[in-house]
């Protein structure tokens, strides 16, 4: 890749709009421009100040493409740190191609995957994290993932990272001092005030290594699966919390026989919603196979969601006992994750009935704070938004209220845990007594996986791999 290049891309998506906008970069941004930009007003593109919009036409040749507005940004003080042209256009997908290939036979290259955020980061405008940051932001899809995503863009975990490793720096580059008066045998750094700093690194790790579990989920949707027995009303519900009929729906046992999935934000957070096939004893292969992914599902999900038919449950009330084997089933499998019990259908029994059930869902979910249990009717909508509360209510979201730096990104993650290792064994080799020396490969290995982190340490390789996932234009 050459960053020497003037580079263009379309900024916007693709296809038909009310406009459209094409990015230039480059040292030559300008000077690519200028020919062929007719300003209203006679204006010379390169004799006009930095962060200026100009109204005008694109022109090849006599032939007017169209009007347009063309804003500047002159390095080092624009987004890529180059002289930076943007081209707004009417949204006509021809439109976009005419200028786009006007420019490509005139001194303009098409910029490959994630160049505009590639330069940024080489021209010192943005640290690797924070690039990344770029790509997270574009592909947030609710509140909580944005959060992240701008958390981590304005610096916040950078910022972390880099204040440890100036400090860590710091005490290595004293150490490395010792190994000069190795045999006045010396000692330039202050070995208590170094195992207080390893004791503050490691906390600091551990926090952050901790905060990838909840980043993960946060930043992909939470999943959660939705079993029961066939035609409990699974279909129903989730179409009653996604508020559309995503769903089919029958009085026919086994209608579902995949798994349906959808996403929906709740206070912020993304919910992944997985209607599956219903659990039950079946000679249809076809069904049978549904049922076998539903136990899949459960392992992928973080929470599961069970429905029970009220309706049957009026009808005879000793099915309770096969319920509870199902439950007990679920809870011995997997014990760690939330399970919320739902008898659905509440609307269509009398209160008797309602009351029974309450009683047994109450003593079931009494001894497990994992299991929390709820009366809803998915038909009219009853109970849908107290099913919300509690699954909200599952996910640990204090660290994101207090704007905590959390981790959404496994390279990150990898690092981290790496650097985790390294910083132990100096504090291993400090106990002891292992020579400056050895002490100082550890401490740059420490530091090697922190400048991986923000990119003071980079390879082609790793920037091809970060930069590929961007999209064109960014």
């Amino acid at each position: 890749m050459n960053t020497q290049d003037t580079i263009i891309a379309l900024a916007t998506p693709s296809g038909a709009g009310a406009i459209a906008v094409l990015r230039i970069s480059g040292k030559e941004a300008f000077a690519v421009a200028e020919p062929f930009f007719k300003s209203v007003s006679g204006k010379v593109l390169s004799k006009q100040k930095s962060h200026t919009i100009h109204l005008g036409h694109i022109v090849e040749n006599e032939k007017l493409l169209d009007e347009v507005l063309v804003s500047l940004f002159k390095g080092p003080n624009s987004y890529t740190g180059e002289n930076v042209v943007e081209i707004s256009c009417h949204g006509s997908p021809f439109i976009q191609q005419e200028i786009l290939q006007l420019f490509l036979r005139n001194g303009c290259r098409m910029a490959d995957a994630g160049e505009f955020t590639l330069r940024a980061f080489l021209n010192g405008k943005l640290d690797l994290s924070q690039a990344e940051a770029v790509a997270d932001l574009i592909a947030s899809d609710n509140e909580a993932s944005h959060q992240i995503a701008m958390q981590q863009m304005r610096g916040g975990f950078s910022n972390e990272i880099k204040k440890l490793r100036e400090e860590l720096l710091n005490f290595a580059s004293l150490i490395e001092l010792e190994l000069d008066f190795a045999e006045e045998d010396v000692e330039f750094a202050d070995r208590s005030a170094f195992k207080e700093l390893l004791n503050r690194i490691q906390l600091v790790l551990k926090r952050l290594i901790d905060s990838f579990a909840v980043g993960n989920v946060l930043k992909n949707g939470i999943p959660v699966a939705i079993v029961g027995e066939p035609n409990v009303g699974k279909s129903t519900l989730l179409n009653a919390l996604l508020n559309e009929e995503r769903a089919i729906v029958s009085d026919i046992a086994g209608t579902t026989r995949d798994t349906i999935e959808d996403e929906l934000s709740i206070g912020g957070i993304g919910f992944r919603f997985i209607d599956t096939a219903g659990i039950r004893e079946t000679k249809d292969v076809v069904e049978s196979i549904g049922i076998k992914k539903t136990f899949e599902k459960i392992e992928q999900a973080q929470v599961v969601v069970y429905l029970i038919d009220s309706q049957k449950l009026a009808e005879n009330r000793d099915t309770f006992k096969e319920i509870r084997i199902e439950l007990e089933k679920i809870r011995n499998r997997f014990p760690q994750k939330p399970l919320v019990i739902i008898a659905n259908k509440t609307d269509k029994v009398k209160s008797e009935v309602t009351d029974f059930i309450s009683a047994e869902l109450q003593e079931i979910s009494a001894d497990n704070e994992k299991t929390k249990h709820l009366l809803l009717a998915a038909k009219t909508g009853v109970g849908v938004e107290e099913l919300k509360n509690i699954l909200l209510n599952f996910v640990n979201t204090g660290a994101l209220r207090n704007n905590e730096t959390i981790i959404t990104n496994s390279r990150h993650y990898d690092s981290l845990l790496k650097a985790m290792q390294e910083i132990d064994r100096v504090q291993d080799g400090m106990a002891a007594g292992i020579s400056s020396d050895l002490l100082a490969i550890d401490i740059r290995q420490a530091l090697y996986h922190f400048g991986e982190i923000t990119g003071e340490i980079t390879t082609d390789d790793l920037l091809g791999n970060i930069f590929a996932n961007f999209c064109i234009g960014k």
